[in-house]
């Protein structure tokens, strides 16, 4: 992907280059009733492109900032989550339990999304 973004980051330097060689011309910006700036059209363009990308990119990362805190948070939630369930003792009257084929005790249900059935092997009913 980097690549990919390398070669746009390429091509699209490339064209304001050929842009810049064919428009160097001077213009006038009036800024306010006395201020003048004399500057160049590719200047002027890239200033522009400059004022369009910043605020973009900035909340772009503003976004991907959020999300990576959310990613986080959630991650460490499910650790400890975890670690607390492989923490809790398992009671000794479930090991005298009778279990199956499935591996399923006596007392609880089938899982239906399991594929111990046949149903989720790709065979497609057949």
């Amino acid at each position: 992907m980097k690549v990919l973004r390398t070669i746009i980051w390429v091509l699209a330097a490339i064209g304001f280059l050929i842009f810049a060689i064919y428009n160097w011309q001077p213009v006038e910006l009036t800024l306010w009733q006395n201020v003048v700036l004399e500057t160049k059209v590719p200047v002027l363009a890239l200033l522009a492109f400059i004022a369009g990308f910043v605020p973009m990119w900035a909340y772009h990362r503003s976004v991907a900032w959020g999300l990576n805190r959310r990613l986080r948070a959630l991650e460490t939630s499910l650790k400890n989550t975890a670690m607390a369930r492989s923490a809790e003792p398992t009671p000794a009257a479930a090991a005298d339990s009778s279990v199956d084929k499935s591996g399923k005790s006596a007392g609880e249900t089938a899982d239906p999304f399991s594929a111990s059935d046949g149903a989720g092997d790709g065979s497609a009913g057949e």
